[in-house]
């Protein structure tokens, strides 16, 4: 088997390969791992380092709205599973161009290079910010999209266009979405992250408006688990969502990285909420159980691990923060 990852560079899509080649899925121990990245600031090859020599792995680097390199790489492959994208709600606010190129031209593009090439699978890796905010209760796969960023609309853009094309052409496409990850290589712009190393510098971090805006947290381990669950066992033109099951205020995360740091409040400074900030998320995960997924990391082992491998890994973060702007 020939598995294509687009986006296998970055925080998630990097563990998916990892994982892939590491024997972790049975039954895809001998597939082939194509991984196409453009390593923009947050792609890195680094996080690929593991796997670099493998003899089952290869590395292309492009992007998924090249028609050129689609037309070299997507024939042969009997699998695509798609992690790129541009994902940051912050950058998206001050430069949604390139999200919607990214994530709704690129997204058509790379379904059409698989329908070209009679690619088996399609899987579209997705968010559960394109179903907007929720006040109450949680989100089935049926629930109207009413995204409030421009990262998120542009998502669902992909998403729609996933739909459009199991709809009309009958490409076996699979969508998942998927509530906020955490996890080890998780760029260093993101809450969790973003938190840890700033504290370990003795840096203050910023929590947005009164605190209170509630996230379900889903480790990358959980969630990769769940792609390839229903890669497998899924079902064409259908979409899952993919939970942690534990859901937090920003201000009860940011006390517990602030205890696992040894930091006090004083390091905290209360910003300006974002423009549309969605308040809560949360993901109904009763169609993705009945095929077999349960998440299996518990929250607080898997933030003290987060935390602990920043600590431990800082020649891979610190590069990383010096070349992002602001830093």
């Amino acid at each position: 088997m020939r598995i294509l990852v687009t986006g296998g560079a970055g925080f998630i899509g990097s563990h998916y390969v990892r994982s892939l080649l590491d024997g972790s899925y049975p039954g895809f121990e001998g597939a082939h791992v194509t991984v196409l990245d453009k390593l923009t600031y947050a792609g890195n090859r680094a996080n690929l380092a593991p796997v670099a020599d493998h003899a089952r792995f290869s590395f292309v680097l492009g992007d998924i709205t090249d028609l050129g390199i689609l037309a070299r790489v997507v024939p042969g492959q009997d699998v695509l599973v798609n992690f790129a994208a541009e994902t940051h709600v912050d950058r998206s606010i001050t430069g949604a161009a390139d999200f919607v190129t990214t994530n709704v031209l690129g997204t058509q593009r790379l379904l059409q290079a698989a329908l070209e090439s009679d690619v088996q699978r399609f899987l579209q890796v997705s968010t559960d910010e394109v179903y907007g905010s929720v006040a109450e209760g949680s989100w089935r796969e049926d629930e109207p999209l009413l995204p409030n960023s421009p990262y998120s609309a542009a998502k669902a853009g992909g998403d729609l266009l996933c739909r459009a094309y199991h709809r009309t052409y009958g490409l076996d496409v699979r969508v998942t979405r998927c509530s906020n990850n955490y996890g080890p290589y998780q760029y260093p712009e993101k809450l969790i992250p973003l938190f840890v190393t700033n504290l370990l510098d003795r840096l203050r971090v910023p929590l947005y408006g009164d605190g209170l805006n509630v996230r379900e947290w889903l480790h990358v381990d959980d969630h990769c688990r769940g792609i390839q669950l229903v890669l497998e066992k899924g079902s064409p033109g259908e979409i899952y969502n993919i939970g942690g099951g534990v859901e937090l205020t920003n201000r009860d995360l940011t006390a517990r990285l602030l205890s696992a740091v040894g930091a006090g409040w004083d390091m905290v400074d209360h910003v300006a909420d974002r423009p549309g900030h969605d308040r809560r998320y949360s993901v109904d995960c009763g169609k993705i159980m009945a095929i077999g997924y349960e998440p299996l990391v518990d929250f607080d082992q898997g933030l003290a691990e987060v935390v602990r491998w920043y600590r431990d890994h800082q020649d891979w973060w610190r590069p990383l923060r010096q070349a992002r702007p602001g830093t």
